[in-house]
């Protein structure tokens, strides 16, 4: 059977044909660039502060331990405003009896009962002499010794006052009773022994160090704010800076600061961890963006605006900052549609469609 051949040229003007009838039946071109989704946000003015971070242990302003100053029966008294005998975790106030000891045999070498009679029959005798001394009755010298002898009655009875207050605990300052050791009624418990210990932490103070390139931006007065670590945010307490060290440790380079922290809700205790932020510059109105949608490229700065289904990259100069947000001071416009999801794969004049 003969074959025919077909020639080279007309094979190659098929193949051509065939190649734009394909191209032909996949329909309109699409756009190689499709909109990213992006979500945007206005750009607002509000308050920011700069803050100087630091951690430390907060302690109570005031605390005392209560010791057995005189060894008796134990007699543990009961709170006024309960009803029932003290325990730990009940507010006290300054003078509060809390614990009594009897010891008739100590009361007995005080004698209270003499020392009082010896006071009032010594002044009486005084008061007596001077009278005599004014009519000419007795010598300079007599009245001196019944001056004499009023003014030892009256020193011996206030010893023995002091004497028997030993047989008394009374708390210092009003605050809370933190420990209270267990004993049974009428105990006997020898001088020295520990009774328990109470704090006034209605105002912590905090002892931190701080990096020396900072000693010029700390002063006293300055405003703290003061967390809990695991505390919310809402649980945050103000205070200020009341000592400075002016030198650095020659070893650490740092340098010591105090803090005063109001407490009055008592909601921060004596031992707690805490971040404190030292607030060096604060402004009420400022352009503030979170740090997380500024993209850092070297010195520069920038972050992305929607205009029209475009993002537009902007050049930002910086002010005020701190672990969240910074002030931009120029770069933004307040109420522009400021880009703070999806600009990681943005470039200038990217499309963009927002909504998400």
């Amino acid at each position: 059977m003969n074959a025919r051949l077909i020639p080279r040229h007309h094979l190659v003007a098929v193949a051509a044909a065939l190649v734009v009838a394909g191209c032909e039946d996949d329909g309109p071109n699409i756009d190689v660039e499709s909109s990213i989704p992006v979500r945007v946000e206005p750009v607002g003015r509000r308050p920011i502060a700069e803050y100087i971070n630091a951690t430390g242990t907060l302690r109570a302003a005031a605390e005392a331990r209560l010791t057995c100053l005189q060894s008796g029966s134990y007699e543990l008294q009961a709170n006024p405003r309960t009803g029932v005998p003290f325990s730990m975790g009940d507010a006290v106030e300054a003078g509060e009896l809390i614990v009594r000891f009897d010891n008739l045999e100590f009361e007995n070498q005080v004698s209270i009962d003499s020392k009082r009679l010896q006071n009032t029959v010594s002044q009486r005798e005084y008061d007596k002499q001077k009278v005599l001394f004014q009519k000419g009755g007795i010598t300079l010298r007599e009245l001196t010794d019944a001056e004499r002898m009023a003014i030892d009655a009256r020193y011996g009875l206030d010893n023995a006052r002091l004497q028997l207050a030993k047989l008394e605990v009374r708390v210092p300052f009003d605050g809370v009773l933190v420990d209270l050791p267990r004993f049974n009624p009428a105990q006997w418990l020898e001088t020295g022994t520990d009774l328990g210990q109470v704090m006034d932490y209605a105002e912590l103070y905090a002892e931190i160090s701080l990096p020396g390139v900072e000693i010029d931006r700390v002063h006293p007065g300055q405003e703290v704010m003061v967390t809990h670590y695991g505390a919310a945010a809402v649980d945050t307490l103000t205070g200020e800076v009341s000592q400075v060290s002016p030198v650095l440790d020659r070893d650490s380079r740092m340098f010591k600061a105090t803090l005063v922290i109001a407490n009055d809700s008592l909601r921060m205790r004596p031992g707690m961890f805490a971040k404190m932020d030292l607030v060096v510059a604060s402004k009420d109105s400022a352009l503030v963006i979170s740090k997380d949608v500024v993209i850092d490229r070297g010195n520069v700065k920038i972050a992305f605006v929607v205009e029209k289904g475009i993002a537009l990259e902007r050049t930002l100069e910086i002010g005020l900052s701190n672990r969240l947000e910074i002030e931009v001071l120029s770069g933004l416009e307040a109420e522009e549609r400021l880009v703070v999801e999806g600009f990681e794969t943005l470039r200038n004049r990217s499309k963009v469609k927002t909504g998400r």
